[in-house]
């Protein structure tokens, strides 16, 4: 059976889009009725937008539910999903924590709420039944003020238990007005000993050098192959790796074709440039991360060896992979379930009762 190890999911977009409907039809009926029936959620849901800036409202809808109450359930239906259908043995989960907090406190309320989200994941993610290696990636955000997004990087370096990185979200067109103090907060995270990725090259408009020697990985990076080839030699060199999520680029309107990502990865094997395949939101995509893989292949984007050489890239550049054993001998252990299902009881207790808004 093959093994994945997934870099780049969002907790907001994790969500497939069956799962949100149940939620809402049994909690939040107000957000329901707003469709005559699921499928004409699910086309809402996941169909393609026209701009990166379009696709990420979808993740507020989602952020407006997840909170300190019902934030357990949802992580518990993506580690059971992740695990029986994707057969994940590692999983990054990435959100930003203050999308989480209560919006009726006040900001520094918000802040200190934080680390009870951040708690919460953590244990809700940590289940028997489905022993995936999973932990946290803390996003920083575009549109969240400097003294938050420095509060985040903090909670990141003191929860290292669930943390293994940081992150900068939000839209990278948008970085441009603040970019010196998005440098200096990846400097400090650095400074604290954090791993770092960053929402980067995405987008045309995303393209900041001066960011990159601060990233450890980059989140998508594909404009630096396609439009940027000149720096592949420079992450190279840094060993940095590039978090690809094919789907995500079709949905947003970023590429017209999966076949562009074929030069891509041309341009990245020949530079000697890691590529993690990711689904980045796997709900939104309604896409399991064994099916971009197959994507990839089938479109001829790539070949048997890269495929191999993807999945290799994506344990040796996990943050929280035990890297001095190989994913065989570790996952012997890890894919044995335990006796009676702690998630057994945590399923019961979630859906036998509506949950509280």
């Amino acid at each position: 059976m093959a093994l994945y190890a997934e870099l780049h999911r969002h907790l907001g977009g994790s969500v497939v889009p069956r799962v949100l409907w149940r939620y809402f039809q049994r909690n939040r009926p107000d957000l329901a009725q707003q469709f005559d029936e699921y499928g004409a959620f699910e086309e809402f849901y996941t169909r393609p937008r026209n701009t990166l800036d379009e696709y990420l409202e979808l993740h507020t809808l989602v952020e407006s539910v997840q909170t300190d109450e019902t934030l357990p359930y949802f992580v518990y239906r993506l580690m059971r999903g992740a695990y029986i259908f994707e057969n994940l043995a590692y999983l990054e989960l990435r959100y930003t924590p203050y999308l989480r907090t209560s919006d009726q406190l006040s900001q520094s309320e918000r802040i200190d709420q934080m680390t009870q989200i951040v708690e919460i994941v953590g244990r809700a993610s940590q289940l028997g039944d489905y022993p995936i290696v999973t932990s946290q990636i803390l996003c920083m955000h575009s549109r969240l003020p400097y003294e938050v997004n420095r509060a985040i990087a903090d909670l990141a370096a003191q929860m290292k238990q669930y943390v293994c990185g940081i992150d900068l979200a939000g839209g990278d067109a948008h970085y441009a007005d603040r970019l010196d103090e998005f440098v200096e907060l990846y400097d400090y995270a650095r400074s604290l000993g954090l791993n770092t990725t960053g929402h980067l090259y995405e987008t045309s408009e995303g393209c900041y050098p001066e960011l990159l020697p601060y990233l450890m990985r980059i989140g998508h990076g594909i404009q630096i192959p396609l439009l940027h080839p000149e720096l592949l030699g420079e992450i190279a060199e840094r060993g940095q790796c590039l978090e690809v999520c094919p789907t995500t680029y079709l949905k947003t309107g970023t590429l017209e074709s999966i076949h562009q990502l074929k030069l891509v990865f041309d341009r990245c094997f020949e530079a000697g440039v890691d590529i993690a395949i990711c689904t980045d939101n796997a709900g939104l995509h309604n896409m399991r991360l064994p099916f971009e893989y197959e994507s990839l292949l089938t479109h001829d984007v790539i070949g048997f060896d890269q495929l191999q050489a993807c999945q290799e890239a994506a344990f040796r550049h996990a943050f929280a992979w035990p890297h001095r054993q190989r994913p065989a001998s570790i996952l012997t252990g890890i894919l044995q379930p335990e006796s009676k299902s702690e998630s057994s009881a945590i399923e019961d207790s979630l859906l036998s009762k509506p949950l509280k808004i």
